[in-house]
């Protein structure tokens, strides 16, 4: 009878030594979504430098306006708006990335906050991303339109192609994330 009281007393022991480990555990990995901080500062950078980009490209346009063809002064501006649509999707994947993987933006109610910001959950993310992605990719393939003739057509055919597939990936996203919502496990 002793034997078998000490011998639930060492389970017993050997489960709270168990349970105490995997508590350890769960808190360092819980703790450790906090490495990917340095991703979305990283990406913050990323900006920066976009930004500087774009001021260059505008101050080369500035001043070659007078001499520019239409279809420089068009390229030029096909290239600010290709900047911008990167800059707004790196802010998208930064705020919502850091909210769903990190930590809540513990910033008071502000005026000009976005009102998708604290709402974009991942699978808004993926369709916000690639909706990006096909906007990106459209300046882009008109900017090789406007040049079109310095391309030989299976370049162009490419080109193309390429686009295309970000639009049917775009497309699928969005046709498996409504069946996905409309499923009671997603």
């Amino acid at each position: 009878m002793v034997k078998i009281k000490n011998m639930e007393q060492e389970t017993k022991s050997e489960n709270e030594q168990f349970n105490r480990y995997e508590h350890l555990l769960e808190r360092t990995l819980f703790k450790g979504r906090w490495l990917l901080a340095p991703f979305f500062v990283g990406l913050l950078l990323a900006i920066v430098l976009l930004l500087l980009k774009f001021f260059k490209q505008l101050y080369v346009m500035t001043i070659s306006a007078l001499t520019a063809t239409n279809q420089e002064l068009l390229i030029g501006i096909l290239t600010l708006v290709d900047t911008a649509l990167l800059a707004g999707l790196l802010i998208i994947i930064i705020f919502s990335g850091y909210e769903n993987f990190v930590s809540k933006l513990n910033v008071e109610p502000q005026e000009d906050k976005p009102t998708w910001m604290g709402k974009v959950g991942f699978s808004g993310l993926k369709i916000k991303l690639i909706s990006a992605i096909v906007a990106i990719s459209a300046v882009e393939l008109l900017k090789v339109f406007i040049h079109s003739q310095d391309l030989t057509s299976e370049q162009l055919a490419w080109k193309v192609g390429i686009h295309i597939t970000f639009v049917i990936s775009g497309v699928l996203f969005s046709v498996t994330d409504f069946i996905n919502s409309r499923t009671h496990t997603h």
